[in-house]
């Protein structure tokens, strides 16, 4: 294989989008993405119902890859795939393909973390994006996690603080639901939070020891505020969704920025990234922006395509792996519960 030419199919199933991407020397030729709108009608994933999508998308998806990457599959250097965390079904779909793509090109075959993933993003090579300094630390926040974790190396990675329950994602579509928004609500609340009054409503932040978070105590205040306030005025909801929405997303970014805060100071380090589908929120970027000045910060905010599910985070790290040719076996398998 020429060290010069490295073509790497990055394919990524953990939940309910279908994504492949082909990165060559850490250049992303393609990206392309299958969503399941299906789960929209049940409030939330089914993983049945997904790990079947994926079986139809995958072959139509990799295809599209290779297509706009302009290769042919004999080019590939080796095949990237989520390993782990996600929905089991899910999971098995890209793994099985992964492995009988590999196996049927004769090329070594490379499992990846999702959640080193989305913080190893930033590392993709990409105009007017610059890539976070070792050591650095990283804000993952997405449905099923939110962990700050210290990046020493590409592979060096601890987690100091993570959620004791809801991850922040659950927080979002949970308050969404109660306000009977559609799922996924993250983006809704988002839009609306920008129309109104961030400090109309007082919900209190959950006292955590040290670096971890906890979000189902604000879940559960603000079901008892909404029912107490509706019980009162049934259109209470109608009337002030926007105030809502913002005085929501104004606590938990202020959640997420105490514990960066404490972080940082812990630890010295002042380079902070962040990482996950959660970090799609322009609240939090906005946040972040102004720790900048406010807390001497140099923040790194991945482009908006490689926050969500996506196989171009795949790739790239199946690309850092094939440089220091760390490879698996056939016999590796998906784990749901794959930790950091």
């Amino acid at each position: 294989m020429d060290s010069e030419n490295i073509f790497i199919l990055g394919i990524e199933s953990s939940c309910d989008d279908t994504a492949a991407s082909v990165i060559h020397n850490g250049q992303i030729l393609s990206n392309e993405v299958a969503s399941q709108k299906i789960h929209e009608a049940y409030g939330g994933v089914v993983p049945e119902l997904a790990s079947r999508a994926h079986q139809q998308n995958i072959v139509p998806v990799v295809h599209q890859a290779l297509k706009k990457a302009g290769i042919e599959k004999s080019q590939l250097a080796a095949v990237a795939f989520t390993r782990g965390p996600g929905l089991m079904g899910s999971l098995l779909v890209g793994t099985s393909f992964a492995k009988s793509l590999a196996y049927g090109l004769d090329i070594p075959l490379i499992d990846v973390n999702h959640m080193q993933a989305h913080i190893l993003a930033h590392f993709i090579d990409e105009p007017g994006f610059k890539k976070p300094p070792f050591p650095f630390l990283a804000l993952t926040i997405s449905g099923g996690h939110t962990q700050i974790v210290r990046v020493d190396h590409y592979f060096e990675m601890t987690v100091i603080g993570e959620t004791i329950d809801d991850a922040v994602g659950e927080a979002f579509d949970k308050s969404g639901k109660i306000l009977g928004l559609g799922y996924p609500a993250g983006p809704e609340i988002d839009k609306r939070a920008k129309l109104g009054n961030p400090k109309a409503f007082k919900f209190t932040k959950p006292k955590v020891d040290g670096l971890n978070f906890s979000f189902s105590g604000l879940k559960t205040a603000i079901l008892y505020f909404i029912q107490k306030e509706t019980k009162s005025n049934p259109n209470f909801i109608e009337e002030n969704l926007n105030d809502i929405c913002a005085s929501i997303q104004y606590t938990i970014i202020r959640i997420l920025i105490d514990k960066l805060k404490l972080a940082s100071k812990e630890t010295g380090i002042r380079h902070i990234a962040i990482g996950g589908g959660v970090s799609a929120n322009s609240g939090i970027r906005n946040a972040l922006k102004q720790g900048e000045s406010k807390f001497g910060w140099t923040t790194y905010i991945p482009k908006f395509e490689f926050t969500t599910d996506n196989a171009a985070m795949i790739a790239i790290v199946g690309y850092l792996k094939y440089l220091e040719g760390n490879f698996s076996k056939q016999s590796i398998t998906a784990t749901a519960r794959l930790k950091l």
